[in-house]
């Protein structure tokens, strides 16, 4: 009788435990539409890779007017996890920025809803490895940088044409 109590009991704390690491804790579950815009302005080069720079007096780490112009939202071409020169020069910039900064740097990556659910998470997480990449060989380390690839599940554009899809195409430094 007791081998049974004790077992129910570590059946019992076992499902405990599984369903309190099953709860969430995102953050941005509440966010809306409106806000994940950021209110940023957006710049575009001649591949068509667009970046979204901070708004002055926005949340950037140091809170100074020459951060406002950095960009935080790195937009990609369709199928595509590659960064062109002008990323590259923006993520100078950041890194150079994040080099006076401590604690996590959050890199999440979207896709357009173009391809299956699985092909957009992975690339999601490789355009977030791109740019992940890229800061670690600017010399922030890489135990500070966390990536996640939400895939198509979280669009800022819910058109079905070529300029929303290229919104949703992107990496959001957090």
């Amino acid at each position: 009788m007791k081998k049974s109590n004790f077992k129910s009991l570590m059946g019992a704390a076992l499902a405990m435990t599984l369903l309190a690491g099953c709860a969430s804790n995102d953050e941005r579950d509440d966010v809306s539409f409106q806000d994940a815009n950021y209110g940023g302005g957006e710049t575009a080069d001649s591949s068509g890779l667009y970046l979204e720079q901070e708004e002055v007096g926005g949340s950037n780490a140091a809170g100074s007017d020459a951060n406002a112009d950095i960009a935080t939202v790195y937009y990609f071409e369709f199928d595509s996890s590659t960064l062109n020169a002008e990323a590259r020069d923006a993520l100078d910039a950041q890194a150079a920025r994040l080099k006076d900064t401590v604690g996590t740097i959050r890199l999440e990556g979207h896709a357009d809803e173009r391809g299956t659910r699985e092909y957009n998470v992975a690339l999601g997480e490789r355009r977030a490895v791109a740019v992940a990449d890229y800061l670690v060989l600017n010399g922030i380390p890489r135990y500070r940088i966390e990536t996640i690839s939400y895939g198509e599940e979280r669009p800022i554009a819910f058109g079905q044409d070529e300029e929303s899809w290229a919104l949703n195409r992107r990496v959001e430094l957090k």
